[in-house]
């Protein structure tokens, strides 16, 4: 039997343009001007500067309306996922148009020094070792990973120095040279544990009492130490309780990752550029954005004349024709290209400002217990915009403030109701949180129960398991590992 139906089926496409569109709005200030450096460098049609923008572009216009002969050209589908992988980008920086001559732009994107790596090695050459011995100290020094330990047994070591050393040792042996590199600088590197870490610190300080006991103490008494088991402690050293403070004291003001200190290491250092900045003006927010993302661009008048002149042209052979389509596209691209950033700029403002204005009570104090609850489709429906696009500016701009710079999407925030049916910014609760564990007496750290009694008596009634969620989420440990003497 056959069956007749009707079926509706609803389905967006976006055109390149717009998939570009989006893109743009991504790009943070630095990316931006990356992505503004390279179409520059690819469109020839493409100029920076205000010289007669509007005369080029509207002379363009009449000759594009004018000229029938043109071809048109057509597009296939075009697969988003394509269009929304990430871009070679090529490494440069141009120059801020938004800046007056007298301002130095300074760009510092990276960290310089030699690799952490290097630096031990280069310490090594002050010590009188035998080619093996070198050999050892070395390979030693490259199982270093980047928080300053060695993690991998000797034996293990011993065997890949055979295999692909060619040097047959034994453990002793490199016991002996792993003194060598644990007498290196940063102090406790070549560690294995933390615990030996720690010890060869307090090992390089004057060997006073206190520093002798928290020697004691981490050699004997390590899991005493890391559970916080004070009276243990006490007790099993003979020592008072002033003793044992001076102790933990010193253990305190070691480094647990001696490497982490180095600053010359492989690791990049990034420099946030803020793409807005936020002032108090007499009592007001004053928002900008960087004029790094406002660029003085217009159509290439060259590339327009080219055009005009085919126009005017007699005879047109099928190689001008050729030329002039180049033309047209490159025109297209260009002008295309120009709006798209007017576009950017526009959503990039509108969306801050929202921002701005929803958490105008935490801009104008600086006072995280200020700032409402607020997601995106706050900022969306108050915008008119799509909330793929305000998440676009959320999670890849910083906006920089009286109280410093910060990622935009750390403005976001659930909400839940308090005692009065208010909602409040769940941000506001782990601030109150964080305050009453600042707080708290460290001798009888609070408990998570505890901690969920003094909210709810606060007008916040929210559950045990919540608080250790909300606590876990700021790095706290829990009250047993808060506790001091």
């Amino acid at each position: 039997m056959l069956k007749q139906h009707l079926q509706f089926k609803l389905s967006q496409k976006l055109s390149p343009q717009q998939i570009q569109l989006m893109k743009l709005i991504q790009l943070p200030t630095q990316a931006f001007e990356q992505r503004l450096k390279q179409e520059l460098e690819e469109n020839p049609a493409l100029e920076t500067g205000k010289e007669e923008l509007e005369t080029a572009s509207d002379e363009y216009d009449d000759i594009y309306e004018d000229d029938s002969d043109n071809e048109t050209i057509n597009t296939e589908d075009i697969n988003i996922d394509d269009y929304l992988s990430d871009d070679e980008i090529p490494d440069y920086r141009t120059k801020a148009n938004n800046y007056s001559s007298d301002d130095e732009e300074k760009s510092v994107p990276y960290a310089a020094g030699i690799s952490f790596n290097q630096y031990l090695i280069n310490q090594l050459n002050t010590f009188y070792l035998s080619d093996d011995e070198w050999t050892i100290a070395e390979f030693l020094v490259g199982s270093v990973d980047e928080s300053g330990y060695i993690r991998r047994p000797i034996a293990d070591i011993m065997d890949d120095l055979a295999f692909t050393q060619n040097v047959y040792t034994d453990e002793q042996t490199i016991e002996k040279i792993l003194a060598i590199v644990q007498d290196l600088d940063p102090p406790g590197v070549g560690a294995r544990s933390l615990e030996e870490c720690l010890i060869i610190q307090l090992e390089r300080k004057e060997l006073t009492p206190s520093v002798e006991l928290a020697i004691a103490i981490l050699k004997k008494s390590f899991e005493h130490f890391t559970k916080k088991h004070y009276q243990k402690l006490i007790q099993k050293h003979n020592i008072s309780e002033a003793e044992l403070k001076e102790a933990i004291g010193e253990i305190e003001k070691l480094n647990p990752k001696p490497g982490g200190s180095y600053s010359g290491n492989n690791r990049i250092v990034e420099h946030v550029v803020p793409d807005f900045a936020i002032r108090i003006v007499e009592g007001e927010l004053e928002l900008t954005l960087n004029g790094r993302n406002a660029p003085e661009l217009h159509v290439s008048r060259e590339y327009s004349n080219m055009l005009k002149g085919y126009k005017e042209a007699k005879d047109k052979s099928k190689s001008q024709k050729d030329t002039v389509m180049f033309i047209k596209q490159k025109l297209d691209a260009a002008k295309w290209f120009i709006d798209a950033i007017r576009q950017r700029q526009q959503t990039l403002f509108i969306t801050m400002n929202s921002i701005m204005h929803y958490q105008s009570e935490y801009f104008l104090t600086g006072d995280e217990r200020n700032l409402r609850p607020m997601i995106l489709k706050d900022i969306a429906d108050e915008i008119g915009m799509d909330v793929s696009t305000v998440s676009r500016v959320a999670n890849s701009k910083y906006v920089d403030t009286p109280y410093g710079t910060k990622l935009i999407k750390e403005y976001f925030s659930e909400s839940m109701k308090n005692e009065q049916g208010e909602d409040v910014s769940t941000k506001e609760i782990k601030k109150i949180l964080e305050t009453v564990i600042q707080n708290e007496v460290k001798k009888k750290p609070l408990t998570d129960d505890k901690l969920a009694a003094i909210l709810k008596a606060k007008g916040y009634p929210i559950a045990r398991r919540t608080v250790a969620k909300y606590r876990e989420q700021l790095n706290i440990p829990v009250a047993r590992m808060r506790k001091e003497i």
